[in-house]
């Protein structure tokens, strides 16, 4: 049994060993009788920003931990509830074939090494290569624009987050996301990310965490096959019976499906293969980069590059009166850089990268406006993919090719007129970038909203749309643009073993959803067949 202690707050310069004596305090009991003392929660108050404070929770060991709160009659201290024990139970089903899962990105290896924990032994296939080798082939093409269309920013081990910020927030509650952040941690991630209000790893730390996952995956009897594109299904009777990766025919009637948001010719193969799929909304948008030194002064006041502090962050949302569209900040980086995250020839798309440290001279962030299904030209449900492509292909053209990108300062675009020169801010973007009118590569109801946006963004945060603010375009991969029709079971409603799991299948945003959905699907069938003997 142990205790737990809501709102212990440090100030900005109190030492964290304080919090023994802050709790002790709470609890009217000597410091001395806390045997053990955990931190639950940190979070940072910067409400007030000549008076920015650290906040807690707690969780402590001691004697008599009923009667302590009891004595204490406060709303902030109560026995914790009892630890979650995981049951799962196995099912009794023969399986003819491996479980197999398409896909290495969160979804995809927490949904393997779920499955591989409990002795299925299940088969990864990856198109793109494995993180060392990815991670060669994404900086040859932000050094020289050569880009290898299986392996990339999008495609690879790891996903599309191991070339982000590798936040690992979440706004889900489920008792797996304590799972995924341990399992992070005992791969190689900073123990802070199982307390931080705001986790996260840092694409520089985030691939040795992957890297360690797989091989947990394999010494537990997992089989990773990287360069391994799924190609196509066979059929019988509406069960699935096999796939077909890099031509060859492998048995396969339970198959994980974690292909990521990116993945277009896939969804085209489930389209041709009349798997029940839908449209669904997502947001298109620009990058925006200021010095991290004024979003930080904006954020921290006098506080800013305090030693206790690290790069800070912001999240703006705005609604358009012109256009009723949703203006807001996505995945926003502090002391970041703006990458080249294309996946396909000749079209262009951006995303924005942190590393752990967020030390870079800029910070960015996605600024995306909502896009539904009826914007979209094409009526199927392959009409997102469409739109995608149509405005990335626009971009490559309007920075002229080899995947430069278009680039303007804020208050030029604000006044419709190409800039000629820098300001303070200096464009992180790889592989380079051109002087542009950024608005000839979206819909003008999107520039709209984004001129609406950066005028109500610059009200909360002074300089937002001056101090040589500058934008990149575009960013067009939010979410995936498609969703995998599934039942209560986690299966498709279409094809009798295919398990729509993840981001790619619009199920998850983020890192840690997307993995908590592959470790739901991964239970799914644990709980309804044995492994092989």
């Amino acid at each position: 049994m142990t205790i737990r202690i809501n709102n212990i707050q440090l100030t900005i310069d109190e030492d964290i060993s304080l919090l023994k004596k802050k709790a002790a305090k709470k609890l009217r009991i000597k410091s001395e009788y806390i045997k053990n003392l955990k931190i639950l929660r940190e979070s940072i108050d910067a409400r007030r920003k000549n008076n920015i404070k650290f906040n807690y929770m707690l969780e402590v060991n001691c004697e008599n931990e009923k009667k302590i709160v009891c004595k204490s009659n406060l709303k902030d201290v109560k026995i914790n509830p009892p630890e979650y024990k995981e049951e799962i139970e196995i099912g009794n089903k023969k399986l003819s074939s491996r479980p197999v899962i398409v896909g290495m990105g969160p979804a995809g290896m927490f949904a393997a090494l779920r499955l591989a924990t409990y002795g299925y032994k299940p088969i990864v296939i990856e198109r793109g290569e494995s993180v060392e080798e990815r991670s060669k082939s994404v900086d040859d093409f932000w050094k020289t624009g050569k880009l290898n269309t299986e392996s990339n920013v999008q495609f690879g081990e790891g996903g599309a987050g191991t070339f982000s910020d590798g936040k690992l927030t979440t706004r889900i509650k489920d008792r797996r996301c304590s799972f995924i952040l341990e399992e992070f941690v005992k791969a190689g991630a900073p123990e802070e990310i199982i307390y931080s209000s705001k986790p996260h790893i840092g694409t520089d730390v985030l691939k040795v965490v992957v890297k360690n996952i797989r091989e947990t995956i394999k010494s537990l009897g997992g089989e990773i096959k990287f360069n391994s594109k799924l190609e196509d299904f066979v059929v019988k009777d509406g069960k699935l019976k096999s796939i077909v990766v890099n031509k060859e025919e492998i048995p396969c009637e339970n198959l994980i499906l974690a292909i990521g948001h990116s993945s277009r010719d896939t969804y085209e193969m489930l389209y041709k293969n009349s798997v029940s799929i839908e449209s669904k909304p997502f947001a298109i948008g620009v990058r925006v980069e200021h010095l991290r030194e004024m979003i930080d002064v904006n954020q921290y006041g006098k506080y800013a590059n305090h030693p206790r502090l690290k790069a800070a962050d912001y999240r703006l949302t705005y609604r358009s009166k012109n256009t009723g569209r949703s203006v807001y900040s996505f995945c926003m980086c502090p002391g970041g850089v703006v990458v080249g995250a294309s996946s396909e020839k000749d079209e262009l798309v951006v995303n924005g990268m942190s590393y752990y440290k967020r030390d870079g001279k800029n910070s960015n962030s996605a600024i995306v406006v909502s896009v539904s299904p009826e914007d979209f030209d094409c009526t199927t449900p392959l009409g997102g993919i469409e739109f995608q492509r149509h405005y990335e292909k626009l971009a490559y053209k309007l920075g002229g090719g080899n995947y430069k990108a278009p680039v303007q300062l804020v208050k030029d675009f604000l006044e419709d007129r190409e800039s000629l020169r820098l300001g303070k801010v200096e464009p992180s973007y790889k592989p380079g970038y051109e002087f542009r009118q950024v608005s000839q590569c979206l819909p003008s109801y999107v520039v709209d909203s984004l001129k609406e946006g950066f005028v109500s963004f610059d009200r909360k945060i002074e300089g937002f749309k001056d101090e040589g603010a500058i934008i990149t375009g575009i960013e067009t991969r939010t979410s995936a643009p498609v969703r995998i029709k599934r039942n209560e079971k986690l299966e498709s409603l279409s094809l009798k073993g295919l398990y729509p799991a993840g981001e790619g299948a619009g199920y998850a945003g983020g890192i840690i959803s997307a993995a908590v959905d592959g470790v739901k699907v991964a239970e799914s069938i644990i709980g309804e067949y044995k492994p092989i003997d």
